[in-house]
């Protein structure tokens, strides 16, 4: 997949997120979008300098608007703006990463029973044929195609749970998230478990076996976690070298 399509893509996904009824000017979010893409693509890693000057400069307009979008990704935990200092490329603790996959999992597993219980048989049927195409895409070694395909399949899947609240609030997470599954993709070994793992959960919902559904969406997100964690533990180049 091109490289722009990618950030399209993640600049499409910053703007649902930002668009929570808050009146916030265009230009705020167009930069704050194309902020976060190149931060969610790894163009800006972390510790990255984020300086508003250069910002302003480069989007044509006063240091404001600029600085008032790294405000938004600060709030979605994209940007970090320390007392005093430059604004930066957030960069999380692995215990900041642990509390945002473990506090994924207990939403995911809400999402399953949910889903388990009001999604149609239209919107199975769709998780099933996204999964088919995850397959696809690995088997053909199209990393970019597995990635964007899960994240489809996590849209639609917590959509098929009909709570509004709760897709909201797995949005205030969608951001955080995004950087470290891309991450943890890029091991084949983990995309084969990724597979199996989101076959069986839609064979679950297929079989309305709505707490069987939560299990497996549980330890699918616990098991991401556990092999993130041993990348963030690993050398830094073994890190650079897998993303």
């Amino acid at each position: 997949m091109p490289a722009a399509a990618n950030l399209e893509r993640f600049q499409a996904i910053i703007r649902r997120v930002l668009s929570k009824g808050e009146e916030e000017s265009s230009l705020v979010v167009d930069i704050a979008c194309t902020i976060g893409a190149e931060i969610l693509d790894g163009r800006r890693v972390p510790g990255d300098d984020l300086n508003s000057v250069e910002l302003a400069r480069r989007f044509r307009t006063s240091r404001t608007p600029t600085r008032e979008a790294l405000a938004l990704l600060e709030k979605e935990g994209l940007v970090e703006i320390p007392p005093r200092r430059r604004p930066r490329v957030a960069d999380h603790s692995l215990e900041e990463v642990s509390e945002i996959y473990r506090v994924r999992a207990a939403m995911l597993a809400l999402v399953a029973e949910e889903a388990g219980q009001r999604a149609t048989e239209e919107e199975i049927a769709e998780l099933r044929d996204i999964v088919t195409r995850m397959e696809e895409a690995a088997e053909a070694g199209d990393r970019d195609g597995y990635y964007w395909g899960n994240v489809r399949f996590h849209e639609r899947f917590a959509e098929a749970s009909h709570n509004r609240t709760l897709q909201r609030a797995l949005d205030s997470l969608v951001l955080r998230s995004l950087r470290f599954r891309r991450l943890t993709l890029a091991n084949p070994h983990r995309v084969v478990r990724s597979i199996a793992d989101h076959s069986r959960l839609v064979t679950a919902l297929e079989d309305r076996d709505a707490r069987l559904a939560a299990a497996l969406v549980t330890a699918n997100v616990l098991g991401a976690l556990r092999e993130l964690s041993s990348m963030l533990e690993a050398p830094a180049p073994a890190i650079r070298a897998a993303g």
